[in-house]
This record gives C-alpha cells, sequence and structure tokens, in this order.
C-alpha cells in the first residue's frame, strides 16, 4: 500500500485505512523506531491487557486479611 506524506501543523502524518487498523485491533498508542532506514511501527500493549480474560474465572478473594485490631494502629 502506497500513502503519501500530509502537512498536520507543522508536522507531517501519514493516513492509515480504518480497514488496516481493524485488521490489526489497533490501540491508541504505538512505538515509532527508524529499523535500517525504515519506519516501524509496533503495538503498545496496554499494562493490564488481558487480565479481564485471566482473572475471570478466579475466586474472587482476598489474599490478606483486611481488618485491623485497635492494638495494631500503634505499629502502623
Amino acid at each position: 500500500m502506497q500513502v503519501s506524506l500530509i502537512d498536520i501543523g507543522t508536522s507531517k502524518g501519514i493516513r492509515i485505512p480504518s480497514s488496516v487498523l481493524k485488521e490489526i485491533d489497533a490501540p491508541k498508542n504505538f512505538e515509532l523506531r527508524i529499523e535500517e532506514g525504515s519506519i516501524v511501527l509496533d503495538v503498545v500493549e496496554e499494562p493490564r491487557m488481558g487480565w479481564n480474560e485471566k482473572f475471570k474465572d478466579t475466586e474472587n478473594t482476598l489474599l490478606i486479611d483486611d481488618t485491623l485490631d485497635v492494638d495494631e494502629w500503634d505499629e502502623i
């Protein structure tokens, strides 16, 4: 696919067709780097991407006790 540079204020940009973005299920952020004279865009994965699916079937219980005795306040 051939694209042309367009003016965006004082910068330049390219238009990426929405069909291409849908094909890769593109997020909002990319990492841009230069590699052997080429411009490469890598998808930046969200820090918690996939957490919903991973923990969907796990038991929703606390790992530590969330209560404090009055005597423990001084130790904190």
